[in-house]
């Protein structure tokens, strides 16, 4: 009698789509601002499998690369608000960019409508697997001794990477020569390859090539080790301050989406992360589900912007 009660009850709730009206009346995309391999990419790719049985239309992920992410940003809002184009964000062009380039093809607090945030993934400093380097220090004293003969690369100017970087060397008193790429996934070739000598990046693109032996890291810009590797200490124990100490993700629109729409997203994304998918991406990037809402992905990302835009006024970090 208690199953039959509670199927009859079931059958009373609206189907997601239909509670939404006519979205969506097509297929879905969602914009990637960096080639296929990395966690936003496989975070896009997860969302995608999750959201089209439950929406009942295709999603579809497509890789707009270049200018750090801020071409894929700037379709996104330049779309009209109707729920059909999503960004999965990165900090680089939604809080990065507003926050040090003068001159942006949209307005970063005005422009997207914030959904949810997705997760959070730690960072960690990375040298070819066959580096002499050991710890942070060794890395640094070649650096003293070789003034601006060490290069770093980046996933392009003004990337959460390139910021991490530029704060390592404030913090550390080196000059290294900056090599910016098109996405985490090429890096990752060019240094395993010694084309460049270390780069800051996250655990979800580096850690088969960490654990194959392609790659080495050397610390860890999070606030604590990192329970993949334990033995890893973070920069703080290695007497480094002051660099960001990963990445983030969240899911956004453009401005003016229906709140009807945004809740639904939202809702349909936090319940994406506690399937299987998802969970086998996050625990391979070492990365924390964080889905919190419209309301706090927006605080959230007013307050990641205010606090980069005082670094830029702190240091000489420019996008222009």
């Amino acid at each position: 009698m208690r199953r039959r009660a509670l199927l009859a009850g079931l059958a009373l709730l609206p189907a997601p789509s239909r509670a939404q009206g006519s979205w969506p009346e097509k297929p879905v995309r969602i914009l990637v601002g960096f080639p296929p391999g990395g966690l936003t990419d496989v975070l896009a790719r997860v969302l995608a499998n999750a959201l089209q049985p439950r929406f009942g239309q295709p999603f579809l992920v497509e890789n707009r690369t270049g200018a750090s992410g801020i071409i894929a940003a700037e379709l996104v809002a330049k779309s009209p608000p109707d729920g059909h184009t999503l960004l999965l964000a990165h900090p680089t062009a939604v809080a990065i960019a507003p926050a040090l380039a003068q001159r942006l093809p949209f307005d970063g607090a005005r422009a997207f409508a914030p959904v949810t945030l997705l997760a959070r993934q730690p960072h960690v400093l990375l040298a070819k697997g066959d580096s002499p380097w050991t710890s942070l220090a060794d890395l640094v004293a070649e650096a003293k001794r070789r003034p601006g003969a060490i290069t770093f690369a980046s996933s392009g100017v003004g990337s959460v990477q390139h910021i991490q970087a530029e704060q390592f060397c404030m913090a550390t008193g080196i000059e290294a020569v900056h090599v910016p790429y098109r996405g985490s996934a090429p890096t990752m070739t060019d240094l395993a390859a010694g084309q460049v000598h270390w780069v800051i990046d996250g655990v979800g693109v580096s850690a088969p090539l960490i654990e194959a032996g392609s790659l080495k890291a050397l610390g860890t810009a999070a606030p604590r080790r990192i329970a993949r590797w334990p033995s890893l200490p973070t920069f703080a124990e290695q007497g480094v301050e002051g660099v960001v100490p990963g990445s983030w993700f969240g899911l956004m629109g453009p401005a003016g989406m229906p709140p009807r729409l945004v809740a639904a997203l939202a809702e349909a994304a936090a319940a994406a992360l506690t399937g299987a998918e998802a969970q086998r991406a996050l625990t391979s990037a070492s990365a924390e589900a964080a889905a919190e809402g419209p309301e706090a992905f927006a605080n959230f990302l007013a307050v990641e912007t205010g606090q980069f835009r005082a670094l830029a006024q702190r240091t000489r970090i420019s996008l222009e």
